[in-house]
């Protein structure tokens, strides 16, 4: 299935192709204080339609992660993989898609804190 997503202006835009099994709520310090709610996908499933100069890149620790924000609004739509290898990984925050039923998807916890 073809999800469209974006940041609340819309600067921010993106499609990912695949079908939502479950959602992850990690509970490090910035995934819980943006309430993400993140859908693991192979990087080459996304595709950015919108972003201009608009989209800002924040990482912190190890720096494998680059949390993805929209510099307008401030928005978190996904976080992607540094690496450039072919098991790179976007992770979507479903709370930007457009008609997914939040309360149909099943949300894993995750201890990022400890990881």
């Amino acid at each position: 299935m073809l999800y469209k997503g974006s940041c609340h202006c819309g600067k921010v835009a993106f499609e990912v192709e695949g079908e939502i099994g479950g959602a992850v709520r990690c509970n490090c310090s910035i995934c819980a204080r943006k309430g993400a709610l993140l859908w693991a996908v192979p990087h080459g499933s996304m595709r950015l339609v919108a972003r201009g100069n608009d989209l800002g890149k924040y990482t912190f620790g190890r720096s494998a992660i680059a949390h993805r924000f929209c510099r307008t609004c401030g928005i978190h739509p996904f976080a992607e993989d540094v690496s450039q290898g072919s098991e790179r990984s976007a992770y979507i925050n479903i709370n930007c898609l457009e008609d997914v039923d939040l309360t149909a998807v099943q949300v894993f916890e995750f201890d990022g804190r400890s990881a």
